[in-house]
């Protein structure tokens, strides 16, 4: 009779505690400085959400480790649905390969929840550095080995990566410099201290409409609606290179699957809003919606990838 008891007292309590969760703010990690795009699309995404939950959501930045000190925390974090993090592909499949320090398996440790958005990107040039196409800045780096550097916004990112992969199919040398974030690289860049970089169109694309950059090609499977006439790496003599740098969110480990269903069906919703569409466009972002079980199989997908590209490229281990 007593354990009858506490079982009835248990299963009273469990609403309670499900709506004390709901009550919390839910707090959106980005492990990226404010203003980057990651950040943009997490505060677009943060408003419909708060909106459409009738709930606080808030966005904490907690940049470092090219996103992993976000995964890190929310590794550790109580799996009520009251915390996730929106990450980029780096942090998910890259940074575990990577880092001896990161404290997290990605298949392991968390819940899967969506992919929402595609940060397509691009590659760019200072216009001092004399090459106007793929073919002609291939060229140079190869008379002038290890004389041309490029950014990227830290070990790992796909910033880094892409260009590794470049480099490797190519078979050039140019000087890798990690930079805390894309912003210092951009400024870089159009200084004329940095020459080359791949990164997102949202951080690129006003250095090529001040003239601070040339615009070479874009790193997608296909070309862009919006860039119909800017060729991609692939089509210039890379079969299949593509360089996409993609954003999910992810609950912790154990949080409930009613929790999980909820928020990733409120995300598929918001990603067909016209609203969201346009601003997501507006910052260089395109909606890319998977539902939980799609982006877990996706996950899984990319992580077996980028480890095997980080393996042949011979990145040490950091």
């Amino acid at each position: 009779m007593h354990r009858f008891l506490l079982t009835l007292a248990f299963a009273a309590m469990l609403p309670f505690q499900q709506a004390w969760a709901d009550a919390k703010p839910l707090r959106i990690l980005v492990g990226f400085p404010p203003g980057q795009a990651t950040d943009m699309v997490a505060r677009i995404l943060a408003e419909k959400l708060q909106a459409k939950l009738d709930r606080p959501v808030v966005v904490e930045n907690k940049p470092g480790q090219g996103g992993s000190l976000a995964l890190s925390q929310l590794s550790r974090a109580e799996p009520d649905g009251s915390q996730m993090v929106l990450g980029a592909l780096a942090s998910y499949v890259a940074n575990p390969h990577i880092y001896k320090s990161v404290s997290y398996d990605t298949l392991t440790d968390f819940t899967p929840v969506a992919l929402v958005a595609d940060l397509p990107m691009v590659l760019i040039v200072n216009p001092q550095v004399p090459a106007k196409t793929l073919a002609e800045l291939v060229a140079y780096a190869k008379a002038n080995p290890g004389k041309l550097s490029h950014s990227s916004s830290g070990i790992g990112t796909l910033s880094h990566l892409g260009m590794e992969h470049l480099k490797r199919a190519a078979g050039v040398d140019i000087l890798h410099v990690p930079y805390p974030g894309s912003g210092p690289a951009m400024l870089d860049l159009a200084g004329g201290r940095i020459d080359v970089a791949m990164d997102t169109l949202a951080v690129a694309m006003p250095q090529v409409e001040a003239g601070k950059a040339r615009l070479i090609a874009v790193c997608t499977e296909k070309r862009l609606a919006f860039l119909p006439d800017v060729p991609t790496i692939a089509e210039l003599g890379y079969p299949g290179f593509h360089a996409s740098a993609w954003l999910g969110t992810v609950f912790p480990k154990g949080t409930p699957q009613a929790a999980v269903t909820q928020m990733s069906d409120a995300l598929m919703e918001i990603l067909k809003d016209p609203d969201v569409r346009k601003r997501f466009n507006s910052i260089g972002a395109v909606p890319w919606p998977l539902p939980s079980a799609e982006f877990a199989a996706f996950l899984a997908k990319e992580y077996a990838r980028w480890g095997e590209l980080i393996r042949v490229s011979g990145i040490p281990r950091q």
